[in-house]
């Protein structure tokens, strides 16, 4: 079966729009629902009611046929409430031309994302005029203790915050860097805050690197994170060199956009 987000109230909860909202996330995740008998024992769901849950669906555009018999994809409708919930934040409004500039001052991608439980959304990105560019889009998750956005928005939890997002997680390794265990996490959340940031050269995916830094709001509370990212070997030499090019741009585009978003603290 597929379990329902955590921290809902048992109490409030409807059924029909649980399971309506696990079939979108099934269809999300790559599940077709070509087979409809196997699709209601892997969602739990009565295939008479998974039936009236997909037409229900189609009818309004939430999801759409491929094609005869090869099942269905997320529709446009959906789609469309996406778009409206990202651009809808203040902090997408704020941070789309930083993301811009930051791109032209580095030739870097630029990313804007949130944390999602163990998870990091991104909400935004930039690309440069440059056949290296990030595949990471609007809507995209990657895990939060593996990825720089992540890490640099955990680095501002508490050790019991840290604790109830990954307590129950499978910490998968991406590569030999990221750390599996939650005692690891925490050690590393302890490293990106002193440093202020957080710097990967190959933890996420061999061969790029990237920078990231927190941005707060207007009552000091994380709001998200924005980075840059690119060949590994740029952050490497930067490293070597000691300039601080890179980590003085991602800081200072992170500065201005909790400066637009109200944050009066001197975090930076």
């Amino acid at each position: 079966m597929i379990p329902t987000p955590d921290k809902v109230s048992t109490a409030y909860s409807v059924p029909p729009v649980e399971r309506a909202l696990n079939l979108l996330r099934y269809i999300g995740n790559g599940k077709k629902c070509r087979n409809l008998s196997t699709a209601s024992k892997e969602l739990g769901i009565n295939r008479t009611t998974l039936i009236r849950l997909i037409h229900t669906l189609a009818d309004n555009r939430m999801i759409e046929e491929i094609e005869e018999g090869a099942g269905y994809r997320l529709g446009p409708g959906l789609i469309s409430l996406a778009a409206q919930a990202i651009h809808g934040r203040d902090i997408v409004q704020v941070c789309q031309p930083i993301l811009a500039e930051l791109t032209k001052a580095t030739g870097m991608s630029s990313h804007l994302g949130i944390l999602d439980g163990p998870e990091i959304v991104y909400l935004s990105r930039e690309t440069p005029n440059s056949h290296l560019v990030s595949n990471v889009r609007a809507g995209s998750r990657l895990p939060a203790h593996a990825s720089s956005i992540g890490r640099a928005i955990l680095a501002e939890l508490s050790v019991s915050e840290l604790t109830e997002h990954f307590a129950t997680t499978e910490l998968t390794p991406r590569t030999d860097k990221t750390p599996v265990t939650l005692e690891a996490v925490l050690e590393q959340a302890r490293a990106d805050k002193a440093a202020g940031f957080a710097w990967s050269e190959g933890n996420y995916e061999n061969g790029i690197g990237s920078c990231a830094a927190v941005v707060f709001d207007r009552n000091g509370h994380v709001a998200g994170a924005l980075n840059v990212s690119g060949p590994q070997h740029l952050f490497a030499e930067e490293t070597k060199a000691g300039d601080g090019a890179v980590r003085t741009a991602v800081l200072n585009a992170a500065k201005q956009a909790s400066l637009g978003l109200g944050y009066g603290g001197d975090q930076y």
